[in-house]
């Protein structure tokens, strides 16, 4: 599917620092909750299905990309804000997408 540059530009990816890890054992994967700093934009939450591949440790601290402009979408006990984004590996790892510096939160991916 191809889609045209003004779809793609309705995509809202910000940046975001993840504030807080918490684990989400009620999910169907292994995941965390995770609640995200996005300056201006505000501080939301996300379902992340990443547990297998991250500790909480490593996660608290670390800017992340988000699709911030989704519905909230209710996951089993636990309503998610955004979406988190990561790269699936060919054998199911997902490595999470960050930017290379660390610069202001809610900036806009263009």
């Amino acid at each position: 599917m191809t889609l045209t540059w003004d779809e793609f530009r309705k995509v809202d990816i910000r940046v975001g620092k993840v504030v807080d890890a918490q684990d989400f054992p009620e999910a169907r994967n292994p995941s965390y909750r995770l609640t995200i700093d996005f300056g201006e934009t505000g501080v939301k939450r996300s379902s992340a299905a990443i547990r297998r591949w991250y500790a909480k440790a490593d996660l608290v601290g670390r800017h992340v990309l988000a699709v911030v402009n989704f519905p909230p979408k209710q996951i089993a006990n636990f309503v998610s804000e955004v979406l988190v984004l990561g790269a699936v590996q060919p054998d199911g790892e997902v490595v999470l997408l960050r930017p290379d510096e660390e610069k202001a939160l809610g900036a806009r991916v263009a």
